[in-house]
């Protein structure tokens, strides 16, 4: 396939779905029959998910799921890949489609103000808002806006722990929040009002919205955004970028990180190397010799795990 074929949609609505298991199998089998790949999350609360496919294949899928319950308004952001960006689709049931781990939180009920990507810089540029990165630390690591606050977590789970032991720094701050897609912040903007801050913003669409509508040369943005699926990291005009996965960890590295003496594929990186005992690495290197093994007889994995 040439890589006009492969579009990648981002997704995510949060509705009330009464019965998410019963919508599970249809939608999976769906997927399938389209030739659809990615991971789509079903829960109570909604769906949320990153799925790629051909043109027709990818506007068909968005038909059925504006069918849902509650569904009709889904938005989503498109890119495209230059190769397969995953290696199956699933479509699985959760808790939560975004896990914060908070009950009350409830976007549906209410949320901060849209910002859309054209005015956001000139509400980060005031010196009234604190801005503030919701996403994991190894993703805020690969780029971030300029002068955004790290909360440096490990998991979107400790966002509110994180604000609980800082709030005071935001007195009288209004407060402007991002994430990858925009739902993360729908939760956070939520979980903020609910804990009194009066003044929440959010940029609608998230990175991933502002870097495909905002030029290059007007951009507040620095590196890359990461993002959950096979091309790594993504820039401006949502080109795809340098980054590769250290399949041991997961996290994103450059292509010259490979070189460096604690690299082996699927099995460490400079990141992980330390984190992981002789027998972790026994078992990933067992791993990556299957792999090998299944892509002799012809099977494909997704790249990355494929080759060195």
């Amino acid at each position: 396939m040439s890589a006009s074929m492969f579009t990648v949609v981002a997704l995510y609505h949060f509705t009330r779905f009464e019965d998410p298991s019963a919508l599970r199998a249809p939608l999976q089998k769906a997927c399938d029959d389209l030739g659809i790949t990615g991971s789509l999350l079903l829960a109570q609360e909604g769906i949320n998910g990153t799925i790629a496919g051909t043109r027709k294949g990818i506007d068909t899928i968005l038909g059925h799921l504006r069918s849902l319950p509650g569904c009709s308004t889904l938005e989503h952001k498109e890119s495209s890949a230059s190769l397969p960006p995953f290696p199956r689709m699933k479509v699985k049931l959760k808790k939560e489609i975004v896990t914060m781990g908070q009950p009350d939180v409830d976007p549906v009920a209410r949320v901060g103000h849209y910002v859309e990507a054209k005015d956001w810089n000139a509400l980060i540029s005031a010196p009234d808002v604190a801005v503030i990165d919701t996403r994991n630390d190894y993703e805020v690591g690969i780029g971030t806006f300029e002068g955004a606050i790290d909360p440096q977590t490990k998991s979107f789970r400790d966002f509110p722990k994180w604000w609980e032991a800082n709030k005071e720094r935001f007195h009288n701050k209004k407060i402007a929040m991002f994430c990858t897609g925009g739902i993360r912040c729908e939760k956070s903007t939520n979980y903020l009002l609910g804990q009194g801050v009066e003044e929440v913003y959010h940029l609608k669409g998230g990175i991933l919205k502002y870097l495909e509508d905002v030029p290059q040369e007007d951009s507040q943005w620095t590196g890359d955004c990461f993002v959950f699926d096979a091309r790594v990291s993504v820039g401006h005009g949502l080109a795809e970028g340098p980054h590769q996965l250290c399949y041991a960890c997961r996290r994103p590295i450059l292509p010259e990180d490979r070189a460096r003496a604690e690299y082996e594929h699927g099995v460490s990186c400079h990141q992980c190397h330390g984190d992981t005992s002789e027998a972790d690495k026994d078992r990933f290197r067992e791993r990556q010799k299957q792999i090998r093994l299944a892509r002799e007889r012809g099977e494909t994995h997704m790249r990355g795990y494929d080759g060195n």
